[in-house]
């Protein structure tokens, strides 16, 4: 998450009252670009492309000088909308511009409420042709047919090198059980434990290692939770252990590391943390945060996000990715620790993102896109992204340069963060990635709620979750993916 030029035609936020279509957008881009003077790349007068005909990589013919002028090929590309990160896409965009001269891309930022905005402008046949996704929503977007398969075009173009650079987890995580790919990765967070030096000085705690476990987790925890000077009959704490969020793949990171699942690996129509292992995660969980008050909940921070609570001196730990690496660096007052995830009973596990990139189905010229896909994977591109706000590059090969970013942007601060840390699951194949359920559109939903339920409210016992789960196998007896499916 970063920034600098002028957005190329990104309305100010608080200006952006209508979502344009695809080719409104582009209509109206065009237009006032011109007119503005700011249009960033020309295309040789010269030099034109047609689609779907000519090299089969991308469907271009580069006409010769003589021959009749052709359109241009018009994407549109949309992408994060946080400060930093318009202007870095303008200057890169510059360079593929230069180095594409038949194709002219434009740039609009991702709307508010991206999973749910983006799943009806598909529908709707005016999603962008090039656009990030992450998380649960992205895989949500390809099982609804949205999301073009890359298949033929990795075989195509892609090497067994760049693909190896990649976390073999990360990269997993693009393809659907059918063997559709819908993504390639964008950059590689992964979650760690941040810790606050000065606290653990001031408790004697001895700071986290990589040997650390769940129990260790948990000892440190209960030295560092502090009551406010009224005591601890007032109930108030003044600083909790740790914080997660309780969100369904940090839950999952949990789960992952008891040895259990949310959805069974081998047949994701079915939940799966109604069994043994994955209870017994999710009772941990709770107990920290409800039996023993060690662990900060929403509630209990203000509704603070967890590296807000963290920047505030509230929490002590907190497990949190390397993407707000930045953020904290530049807010905290005090001396940052990291330190891979805790090992559980069952393994060592820790999150990387799963964020990346695709194309949309609907698009008039995917050859073109997959250009545009090559190049936003690219080595510059993830270097890019690492300089301008620290996102960590998805490429192993990248890493080193990554921690040269930070360290040369914070010398004092970073000097004493084992970086590396962030990397270690790629590195040494603990990784995962979120677990897809078949239709997440309507489990997600569900079990989120039932996690707010049990663990940031307490309305309900951690048995509530057996329950629940119960229940969506019971009805996935009956699913039937290609046919619409009734709320109940």
């Amino acid at each position: 998450m970063q920034q600098r030029p002028t957005p190329q035609f990104v309305p100010p936020v608080g200006q952006r009252t209508a979502r344009l279509s695809r080719r409104s957008f582009l209509r109206w881009g065009a237009t006032t670009l011109l007119a503005s003077g700011v249009l960033i790349s020309c295309s040789p007068a010269e030099r034109r492309t047609t689609p779907g005909a000519g090299n089969s990589a991308t469907g271009l013919v580069t006409t010769s000088p003589t021959a009749p002028k052709r359109e241009e090929i018009q994407l549109v590309y949309q992408d994060w909308r946080t400060d930093w990160f318009p202007g870095m896409v303008q200057e890169m965009l510059a360079q593929f511009h230069e180095a594409h001269p038949d194709l002219r891309v434009f740039f609009t930022p991702d709307p508010d409420n991206l999973a749910d905005e983006m799943l009806a402008e598909m529908e709707a046949g005016t999603a962008p042709d090039v656009l990030d996704g992450c998380c649960t929503f992205f895989p949500t977007w390809a099982q609804q047919g949205h999301m073009l398969d890359l298949r033929p075009y990795v075989t195509q173009d892609l090497d067994a090198a760049t693909i190896a650079d990649w976390d073999p987890a990360q990269y997993r995580a693009f393809f659907l059980r059918d063997g559709r790919q819908f993504g390639l990765p964008k950059y590689h967070g992964a979650v760690a434990l941040y810790y606050n030096k000065d606290l653990f000085d001031q408790s004697g705690v001895a700071y986290p290692t990589a040997q650390w476990d769940h129990d260790d987790y948990l000892a440190a925890m209960s030295q560092l939770t502090q009551d406010s000077s009224a005591g601890s009959d007032s109930g108030q704490r003044e600083v909790w252990g740790s914080m997660l969020d309780v969100a369904w793949d940090r839950i999952q990171l949990h789960v992952n590391s008891w040895g259990g699942h949310l959805v069974s690996p081998y047949a994701p129509t079915n939940c799966a943390f109604h069994k043994p292992k994955a209870m017994a995660a999710l009772a941990w969980l709770h107990d920290r945060m409800w039996q023993d008050r060690v662990m900060a909940t929403f509630p209990d921070v203000q509704y603070m996000s967890p590296r807000s609570a963290f920047i505030n001196k509230r929490v002590a730990m907190v497990e949190e990715g390397s993407w707000v690496l930045k953020d904290i660096l530049l807010n905290a007052d005090f001396r940052v620790g990291v330190a891979p995830m805790p090992a559980g009973p069952a393994r060592r596990a820790t999150l990387a993102t799963s964020d990346g990139y695709g194309i949309y189905a609907g698009t008039d010229y995917p050859d073109a896109a997959w250009e545009l896909v090559q190049f936003l994977t690219s080595e510059a591109y993830g270097l890019a992204m690492a300089k301008a706000n620290f996102l960590q590059p998805a490429r192993a090969s990248l890493v080193n340069a990554w921690i040269d970013f930070v360290r040369a942007e914070f010398p004092d601060k970073a000097a004493e963060i084992d970086l590396a840390a962030f990397a270690d699951g790629h590195l040494h194949g603990y990784s995962v990635t979120v677990e897809i359920a078949e239709n997440m559109v309507q489990v997600q939903p569900e079990v989120v709620g039932a996690f707010e339920k049990v663990f940031t409210l307490d309305q309900e016992p951690v048995d509530y979750l057996r329950i629940i789960c119960a229940e969506i196998n019971r009805r996935q007896d009956s699913f039937d993916p290609q046919l619409p499916q009734l709320a109940e």
